[in-house]
């Protein structure tokens, strides 16, 4: 207490602050959190784990100590500042030693100079990062069948996702005319209960729900009207990246009386544990996602799912590894948790990642081998290509065309954008009636306040025989997804194709002398867009998905980390959606949605990764990683390299060749994935040691934020032993250790070969070795700048196995003047 004092001296005038310009704080006090102490206090036994199995929460040294840091917590505000002068909204024990705190700027100023504080920063939002993928993957013919079939893929498995909760009541996560699931004491996670019904949010399948919302009530952004005080799924988001991961297999996916085809998730039979933190109008905080994070691996989940990304970079830090999310996620992976979390959406462009640490899986979006494609044809003869999941017209009829804007009720009906389609109630259903309706494609639909959906219901309302939504002008980066709807509908997306359509409308359309329409002689047919085309020119990097290289410090300089790690689906995703979902207009009130994000691609992994861990339960995260990443492939279905989605100079969509910075190791292979070979193992000691050897880094931060001290010794931070090397500055000549782990059952004797653009020479020593099953052996890459380029040259290294294996890792290096 004596050390105290002279911060609880400090704060003396502000003792009676009230905080109505108060905010969240987060704060790192001195002291190792229940996950890496060892001991040394008296009294306090070690609680140290290397496995979420290791973790007893019920243990007397794990309550007593837990306990103990948080009366730490309390004598330290107690000690600054009054009762009644800010609210303590989270003790966080078990990943990170600290707090959170509803405060004032004052008050966290007076915390920066307490003896003791390590860490202040205010709280950060962060943000979502918005059936057929099991069949492109594999998974029926080549994974489940090895762990008993679908209805075992994922066998006591339990998946964390924090996100924006669940609906439990989805036929993806029920649990009727399944097996029933046997008792797992292991998972220590509670289920909220329904304050309604007094029903459990949880039901067996769905084995923990657990909602986390105190710093964004404190900030004031919670509503608990839409928002929900519960794990109940106001958004939708969370319903569908918990089924890609875990869904139920076989779930008829039903939109306007038509099957899309049947969903499932990655492992339909792991159980699925909620945290929900992620809300629909403002995403969420750091407070409440390391909260979250924290009940997670207390709890004892296997694999942790993040669907989210920060909005804006921490102030009090410079080093994007060192922020509580990420400490926190290190502690998670120390507990023997794997993480998977979406890379961003700020693709195509580069340094657009939003994923940065090694521990963590950063997962880019693919696009499937789905295409989903429609066509309208004119009177003229001219077809018109566009999107829309809809029936077509009558096939032998051709239907008169009538604007919206020609069709209003009355001209002082303009200021409601009548071109929108959005409100029947303006239009004259008279001249609508059997008539196809053409509407405009405004910035309306860009911000969310018109959907395609609105334009079906308007169109059905005034019985018209479908609509054609054109496309007159688009930013930059545009996107369109196809829609489902009831009725023939279409999209014209292209640009030039919608003012083809609107010249001939216009042509065609006979008008008086004040411009009002005489005859509708303007004619059209839509063709059915419900089947898709399947194409083997896939997977591709979807253009949203955000592209490496990866980054050390908020200043943008280069990483010697690759980052994204992986490539998964991640466009035109169908899977569970909550009646209530607000994340996508387009598909309020239904079921199922077909969304697209890295979002959707970190529970592909998530999933995947469970059915590693189920047939291989001691592996360390970072094995799973290493299994998934080495066997990825960089051909896609047709046996050539993957390419990304890419925009031109004239902002359309082009096809270039993929690098590591757009997709990683490549696209996951789950097959392979589960016989890799080799592993490249890491662990908690080893991390910290990368985050020691970052050039230019502050060794106080680590030490605050991770509770380790930095020893004397340098290294440089590509030894790290990941199944990747990257060198961001490669002057003269550089050799990297990597080291490699015989995780198959026999003696096998890999070939090492190397293969490097011309800019960099590379050479891999030894050129061969054996490896006994369950032995470790060391290998080295020397990289030498040949040629200075002011560009990333790409290569990679292959180790061949005598028994067929075959590990692959990628090189990337950038040459400077020595």
């Amino acid at each position: 207490m004596n050390a105290m004092k002279p911060a609880m001296m400090v704060f003396a005038l502000f003792g009676l602050v009230i905080y109505g310009n108060a905010e969240v704080y987060i704060v790192t006090v001195e002291g190792e959190p229940v996950v890496t102490y060892e001991g040394g206090i008296e009294g306090f036994a070690a609680t140290s784990v290397d496995s979420a199995e290791d973790m007893d929460i019920t243990s007397e040294s794990v309550t007593s100590y837990s306990l103990h840091l948080e009366k730490q917590h309390d004598i330290l505000l107690e000690s600054l500042f009054e009762a009644g002068t800010y609210k303590k909204l989270y003790s966080y024990r078990h990943l990170i030693n600290g707090f959170a705190i509803h405060g004032s700027p004052e008050q966290a100023e007076a915390l920066r100079r307490a003896p003791g504080v390590r860490y202040v920063e205010r709280d950060m939002k962060v943000r979502k990062l918005t059936t057929h993928t099991p069949e492109f993957l594999g998974l029926p013919t080549g994974v489940w069948p090895t762990g008993g079939g679908f209805d075992r893929a994922g066998e006591n498995i339990v998946i964390g996702l924090v996100d924006s909760g669940i609906y439990p009541h989805h036929p993806s996560f029920s649990t009727h005319n399944y097996p029933p699931y046997d008792p797992l004491p292991r998972y220590r996670g509670k289920c909220e209960i329904d304050a309604d019904t007094k029903h459990s949010f949880c039901n067996g399948k769905v084995i923990g729900a657990q909602h986390f919302a105190a710093a964004a009530i404190a900030a004031g952004a919670f509503n608990p009207a839409v928002d929900f005080a519960s794990p109940v799924d106001g958004d939708g988001h969370g319903s569908h990246t918990a089924a890609i991961a875990a869904g139920n297999n076989g779930i008829p996916v039903r939109l306007h009386g038509h099957e899309f085809g049947k969903a499932s998730g990655m492992a339909p039979r792991a159980r699925i544990a909620v945290y929900k933190a992620l809300y629909r109008l403002f995403g969420g905080f750091v407070a409440d996602v390391v909260a979250a994070i924290e009940q997670a691996v207390q709890d004892g989940v296997d694999i942790l799912n993040l669907s989210v990304g920060p909005n804006s970079p921490p102030t009090t830090t410079k080093t994007t590894f060192l922020n509580p999310f990420d400490a926190a996620l290190l502690s998670a992976v120390k507990a023997g948790v794997f993480v998977a979390q979406a890379a961003g959406n700020g693709g195509p462009f580069p340094k657009t990642l939003v994923s940065f640490s090694p521990w963590i899986t950063s997962v880019a979006a693919a696009v499937d081998d789905r295409r989903y494609k429609n066509h309208m044809t004119l009177g003229n003869g001219q077809t018109l290509p566009g999107i829309g999941l809809s029936p077509a017209t009558h096939w032998n009829r051709t239907i008169n065309l009538v604007a919206a804007n020609d069709v209003m009720l009355d001209s002082s009906l303009a200021k409601y954008s009548p071109g929108d389609c959005q409100r029947p109630e303006v239009l004259n259903k008279h001249k609508v009636e059997g008539n196809i309706l053409l509407c405009g494609y405004s910035f309306n639909f860009v911000v969310g306040s018109a959907s395609i959906k609105k334009v079906a219901e308007t169109a059905k309302i005034l019985g018209a025989a479908g609509f054609v939504l054109a496309v007159e002008n688009a930013s930059p980066g545009t996107k369109f997804d196809p829609v489902p709807v009831s009725m023939p509908g279409i999209v014209i997306t292209d640009v030039s194709k919608s003012m083809e359509l609107i010249n001939y409308y216009n042509s065609s359309t006979s008008r008086d002398w004040i411009g009002r329409v005489k005859d509708f002689n303007a004619t059209g047919s839509i063709a059915d867009g419900l089947a898709p085309e399947l194409h083997k020119s896939a997977p591709q990097v979807a253009v949203f998905s955000s592209r490496g290289p990866d980054v050390k410090d908020f200043s943008f300089q280069d990483a010697d980390l690759l980052k994204p790690d992986i490539l998964a689906p991640g466009s035109l995703i169908w899977a569970a959606w909550t009646p209530n979902g607000t994340d996508e207009a387009n598909y309020v009130g239904e079921g199922f949605a077909m969304v697209s994000g890295t979002s959707m691609a970190a529970p592909h992994i998530a999933g995947i990764a469970a059915l590693i861990k189920q047939h291989h339960p001691a592996w360390s995260p970072a094995a799973i990683k290493s299994a998934l990443m080495t066997t990825a492939s960089t051909l896609d279905k047709a046996g050539k390299p993957i390419l990304a989605q890419q925009y031109s100079g004239t902002d359309l969509l082009t096809l270039v060749p993929a690098t590591p910075f757009d997709y990683g190791s490549g696209a996951v292979d789950p097959a392979a994935a589960l016989d890799p070979g080799l592993v490249f193992d890491a662990g908690y000691e080893d991390y910290i040691r990368f985050l020691c050897s970052v050039p230019n880094i502050d060794h106080h931060e680590i030490t605050n934020l991770t509770s380790s001290a930095c020893n004397a010794s340098s290294d440089h931070p590509a030894n790290l032993n990941t199944p990747s090397i990257t060198i961001s500055h490669l002057k003269g000549t550089q050799t990297i250790k990597r080291s490699v782990t015989n995780v198959a059952d026999e003696t096998e004797t890999y070939v090492i070969t190397v293969r490097m653009s011309p800019e960099v020479a590379i050479e891999a020593n030894p050129p061969a070795m054996t490896i006994l099953p369950g032995a470790t052996r060391d290998f080295t890459v020397s990289l030498t700048a040949r040629s200075i380029t002011g560009s990333y040259s790409f290569g990679e290294v292959v180790m061949k196995g005598s028994r067929g294996h075959k590990v692959r890792i990628p090189v990337v290096a950038m040459g400077y003047y020595n």
